[in-house]
């Protein structure tokens, strides 16, 4: 089943250290290209979660977000910066010799102080573990929108398959007409311009136009490769980069179906290839 490159996913744990946030934003890209953004105590173990994410993800620029909000417990109580406390103490002792009518620092102001108050460490490994299982929550919801997004590609990808091959077999129904079309015109011209012309080489001469006019091989071709992309469509795998390729190709017999137009309606069909396989090509992009 194809899965799409973008997807959004956020979900939050609850625990007895605090409340974690992941949310994970995906979009197309050439290859994996993954961002983190983590709160401190968790930043020594970037690689461990890159690695997470690079084994559930194969391409698309990722950007992820993990949020930790401490929990607040009456039984942790306050730490205080002694050593910093007794420093501003001095500076404020000297402050107020130099300044005598300085009114006296109000503790609430001490408190706010940055660094006077310290929480106590938190324990890395539980919080780890808290958010490794809470990215791993996040990854599988962001892969089932990925998948849901896959699945309408897919099936668009599909009628796109089935038109296309219309088109092929309409112009192969047409080509004998068209080639027996083309033959008589190079007669009447002929016969125009009241000359003898030798037979036998008059009917090597028309079967070189029909052979540089005929298209069995770019059909032939065009069939094959959707006959490709429908495998490709049905695999487990990753197959973003193959179906571009085979785009690549599919544009290609358009291009070269239109070079060999003889009548308009074939010229038709060939710009009715190239906008469809546009269409598909767009979609490709977004395919993992």
């Amino acid at each position: 089943m194809l899965h799409s490159m973008t997807g959004f996913a956020r979900q939050i744990a609850e625990s007895p250290l605090g409340t974690l946030t992941c949310e994970i934003r995906a979009v197309n890209h050439r290859y994996l290209d993954v961002q983190f953004r983590l709160p401190e105590e968790l930043r020594p173990k970037e690689s461990e979660l890159r690695q997470q994410v690079s084994s559930q993800l194969q391409r698309g620029k990722v950007d992820c977000h993990l949020h930790f909000r401490r929990a607040t417990s009456s039984e942790r109580g306050l730490m205080l910066n002694h050593e910093l406390l007794s420093r501003l103490a001095e500076r404020t002792a000297e402050l107020a010799t130099l300044l005598p009518d300085t009114r006296p620092m109000d503790p609430l102001d001490v408190l706010r102080w940055p660094g006077v108050v310290e929480e106590p460490p938190l324990e890395v490994e539980p919080l780890f573990a808290a958010g490794s299982e809470l990215l791993a929550t996040t990854l599988s919801a962001l892969n089932t929108m990925r998948a849901s997004e896959g699945g309408r590609i897919e099936d668009m990808l599909s009628s796109r398959c089935d038109e296309i091959l219309n088109i092929a077999s309409s112009v192969r129904a047409r080509m004998p007409e068209v080639l027996t079309r083309v033959r008589n015109k190079q007669r009447e011209r002929i016969a125009k311009l009241d000359v003898a012309a030798d037979p036998a080489r008059l009917e090597v001469e028309l079967a070189l136009i029909s052979q540089k006019l005929d298209v069995d091989e770019e059909l032939d071709r065009l069939e094959s490769h959707i006959s490709e992309i429908r495998q490709n469509l049905a695999a487990s795998e990753p197959v973003g980069r193959r179906l571009d390729f085979l785009m690549q190709e599919l544009n290609r017999e358009a291009n070269t179906l239109g070079s060999k137009s003889a009548d308009t309606d074939t010229t038709r069909a060939a710009v009715d290839l190239k906008v469809l396989i546009e269409q598909m090509r767009e979609q490709i992009q977004n395919i993992e």
